[in-house]
């Protein structure tokens, strides 16, 4: 079902994170699909720590962020989400029914094969330096570098990862950023350039703002 252009859309994003979080927040990618789209919406803002509400998990039964409504159509997980507002935009999707689904391949190979391994990386971060993550550091990072690597020479020196910008790209990159605090990516110069070229896109800028905007109203006096 395409986007209602005449319902108002709203999501849910945080308040507030801690500035490592800033820009990776889940909810910076529906944003941007928004933004690329030309889609106006509103926020609604949840705690970043505390029990969601019996209504907050009508929306999205893990109590993450985002959720998205639309009139009738209600949403969660950000890979549904962006792929429901690109089925009507041009800017995100192409026309013709091989570059649709060209595009979707992408989104799903960027939340699938690409985000689950980097994923493991941050939990290793987060356990502190644990023995387990000791011992399984090295090879996470291995399948982090096969997969960039595929990514890299799947490229070559095309600018993106099919003949235009799609929403495989904005998926893609919004998964890159999670290694920004890494030198994974900048060990492929082409696949750092992409990322720079994506996230040199406007509509990215804007959408990142809108998020950073919130945060920084809602920053905890001592974090500031």
């Amino acid at each position: 079902m395409p986007v209602d252009p005449s319902a108002e859309i709203e999501i849910t994003a945080l308040k507030w994170v801690p500035e490592m979080a800033h820009g990776l927040v889940r909810d910076i990618r529906v944003r941007w699909a928004l933004e690329e789209a030309g889609l106006s919406y509103r926020e609604r803002l949840l705690e970043f720590l505390g029990e969601r509400s019996p209504e907050d998990l009508a929306e999205q039964p893990f109590g993450q962020v985002p959720a998205y409504r639309e009139g009738d159509v209600h949403l969660f997980e950000s890979g549904a989400i962006v792929l429901h507002i690109a089925q009507n935009s041009d800017a995100l999707m192409p026309s013709d029914p091989a570059g649709r689904a060209r595009t979707l391949a992408w989104v799903i190979a960027a939340i699938d094969s690409v985000e689950k391994p980097i994923w493991n990386l941050v939990e290793i971060n987060i356990s502190g330096g644990s023995e387990w993550g000791r011992l399984r550091r090295p090879e996470v990072e291995d399948s982090i570098r096969r997969r960039l690597g595929q990514i890299s020479d799947w490229l070559g020196e095309s600018d993106y990862l099919e003949d235009r910008f799609t929403a495989g790209d904005l998926m893609m990159t919004t998964v890159l950023r999670i290694l920004r605090r890494t030198d994974f990516v900048a060990e492929y110069p082409n696949l750092a350039a992409y990322q720079a070229r994506c996230e040199a896109r406007p509509a990215f800028a804007r959408a990142l703002a809108a998020q950073l905007a919130a945060f920084k109203e809602h920053e905890p006096a001592e974090a500031a």
